[in-house]
């Protein structure tokens, strides 16, 4: 019996793919617990309209992505830090600090999209990338970290 996954169903495949499975399977498991429908002409027509939809809606996301990268990359954050007199920091800026400076001017960015492995802990100009759509779009910030005083 064929079936349009509604689900991803582990061994078996992802959300939307069309599967043979056996008809015990299917009728007991797959479609008892709304994990999967019947492949029929109209369920493979709703499938197709709802990818259809998805497209469009993906292709939005890339390009509001795009429009962020372009602000990003216009727009440096600028840190102030205590240093010792040889230079060393005290303390750091780190993902949460970067996400709060560029609110404040505007731009919404989630911190776990920052691409970060340490928080930034010397003085100078660092750049750091961010995923702003699935590893297709990537934007840059630059990080001015300077001595308070």
């Amino acid at each position: 019996m064929k079936v349009i996954l509604l689900k991803d169903i582990r061994k078996l495949g992802k959300k939307d793919e069309v599967k043979e499975v056996s008809d015990g399977y299917a009728r007991n498991y797959l479609i008892k617990n709304g994990y999967a429908v019947a492949y029929t002409k109209g369920s493979k027509k709703v499938l197709d309209q709802q990818m259809e939809v998805r497209k469009e809606e993906e292709a939005e996301l890339k390009k509001e992505a795009e429009a962020i990268k372009e602000q990003l990359e216009n727009t440096p954050v600028e840190f102030l830090l205590n240093a010792g007199a040889n230079g060393q920091v005290f303390g750091s800026v780190s993902t949460k600090n970067i996400v709060a400076a560029l609110q404040k001017k505007g731009i919404q960015i989630d911190k776990r999209k920052i691409e970060l492995d340490a928080p930034i802990s010397s003085l100078g100009t660092t750049r750091v990338k961010v995923d702003l759509y699935r590893n297709q779009v990537i934007g840059e910030i630059v990080v001015k970290v300077r001595q308070k005083g």
